[in-house]
């Protein structure tokens, strides 16, 4: 089997030992510069991965990511981060590492070449929701079984990789190939490799939040203003889309029940909470388009 491009030498940093602190982290930094020049070559897939994603959210689907290790570790990174950032139920975007929970903190040694444990995992999915395989070498054997049963499944799949020789390539209806070549530290795939995971699946889960009406301009208007912060950045959002003073948003989301879009719609169309709600509801939930119905009425 040939050496996969992940494992390769980084001749830039060969000597990175025998450099001082700062040149060591501007070897890393240089690196690093490489990882978004090389995801704009894959922005055609990866825009077609988000329309993939939002149209099966629409019909009830949901987004799950797999993966082994570092990847796994990201995707369910990007699955937590879901709900407070949009208001989506947890089960909406979900994370699965080889080896199960205990993996996220420590290695569990050979649970990516598990390939039954990858089709017991996928046992989850179904006919309305996307699978993405993430790995930067797109070998493990727990993918390819995740992949296979999802086929069976009738589940779209995406794969996420680093290596256009990646096996998950030719398993996924949709690929996704980001080379940034050799680590800094030969095979240490959670840096440049762990880079682009990270940055592509916020493309994806961003992407596809944005389609389904989760955002209103650039604002979180589904965010959960769960503590001060985030009740502070509903009120900026409130009073920004609707033009009033934040004692205004305050007042107008403590009746709305700190629903950030209740407010909105309350606040321009001159609503109760309950006819804002019932606008909300006929519309999808979707503000731009509520708004646009009430004013047009």
């Amino acid at each position: 089997m040939s050496e996969i491009i992940t494992e390769y030498r980084n001749e830039n940093t060969k000597n990175i030992d025998l450099l001082s602190t700062i040149d060591i982290v501007r070897k890393i930094n240089e690196e690093d510069k490489l990882v978004a020049l090389a995801i704009e070559d894959e922005l055609p897939n990866i825009s077609k991965a988000v329309d993939m994603i939002a149209k099966q959210f629409l019909v009830g689907g949901k987004l799950y990511y797999f993966g082994a290790g570092t990847s796994g570790r990201i995707g369910i990174l990007d699955a937590s981060e879901c709900p407070p950032t949009f208001g989506v139920a947890p089960d909406m975007v979900q994370g699965f590492i080889a080896g199960g929970d205990k993996a996220i903190r420590l290695a569990v040694e050979g649970a990516e070449d598990n390939i039954e444990n990858g089709v017991k995992d996928a046992e989850i999915l179904t006919n309305q929701d996307v699978c993405v395989a993430i790995s930067a070498s797109g070998n493990p054997k727990y993918l390819l079984g995740v992949l296979r049963k999802a086929e069976e499944k009738g589940c779209k799949t995406i794969a996420l990789t680093c290596n256009h020789e990646a096996a998950i390539l030719e398993e996924a209806r949709l690929g996704i190939c980001v080379e940034v070549g050799p680590e800094v530290i030969a095979g240490s795939s959670r840096m440049k490799a762990g880079t682009v995971q990270k940055m592509v699946l916020n493309m994806l889960s961003t992407g596809a939040m944005i389609k389904i009406g989760k955002t209103y301009e650039n604002f979180m208007i589904d965010l959960m203003p769960t503590n001060e912060k985030l009740k502070d950045r509903a009120i900026r959002i409130v009073a920004e889309i609707a033009g009033v003073n934040a004692s205004t948003a305050f007042q107008t989301l403590m009746k709305s029940d700190w629903k950030v879009k209740t407010a909105i719609v309350m606040l321009k169309c001159d609503l109760t909470k309950d006819k804002a709600n019932d606008a909300l509801r006929k519309n999808c939930g979707v503000l731009r388009r509520t708004l646009k119905s009430l004013i047009e009425a």
